[in-house]
């Protein structure tokens, strides 16, 4: 049995949830979150203003995994219609901005032309005056993710001079370049 899974989910208030044979839909201040579930492995049974998922076949290794992943994505589901994700990235480099265009972040990463990024409907991007700062915000935990990891991999922070694009809590290793030989 996972550790994780035999956790409770509190559900606040404002949070009404729906269960169906292979879905759970979560409605909230926010938004509206779908989960989908494999019905074969788990159960969700919602009692009183908690949510409980249980495990059906605790002898098979996948209904073990699922158990605690079901559990984890339903309860970002919840945490994400009520208060929302949010990633913040840092672009540094000389000349290196950003901007949001109707629904298309632009990147001016010192290539010789602009890179254009679509964002997804359910995410808001921000871009501060500087144009350095991007904040990428939505109720998805997963699509938040991954639009911050794709703007990132436009152009990864470099170790010599730290030129780039970086999440703002994420470290950079820095190198010493080559000595000057003599």
């Amino acid at each position: 049995m996972s550790r994780i899974g035999k956790k409770v989910i509190e559900l606040p208030k404002n949070v009404d949830l729906n269960i169906e044979k292979d879905k759970v839909i979560i409605k909230g201040p926010k938004g509206v979150l779908t989960q989908t579930i494999k019905p074969e492995f788990v159960e969700v049974v919602k009692e009183g203003n908690t949510l409980i998922v249980k495990n059906i076949n605790e002898e098979h290794k996948k209904a073990n995994a699922f158990h605690g992943l079901y559990r984890s994505l339903i309860a970002n589901a919840v945490f994400g219609v009520t208060n929302g994700f949010k990633k913040e990235l840092i672009i540094e480099g000389v000349g290196y901005r950003a901007s949001v265009e109707s629904k298309k972040v632009k990147l001016s990463l010192g290539f010789s032309h602009d890179v254009f990024y679509p964002i997804p409907d359910g995410i808001t991007v921000e871009v501060d005056k500087t144009g350095t700062n991007i904040t990428i915000s939505g109720i998805d935990k997963y699509l938040v993710g991954q639009v911050a990891a794709d703007i990132r991999a436009f152009k990864k922070v470099e170790p010599y001079k730290g030129k780039g694009i970086r999440y703002k809590d994420e470290k950079v290793r820095r190198k010493a370049g080559k000595a000057a030989g003599k």
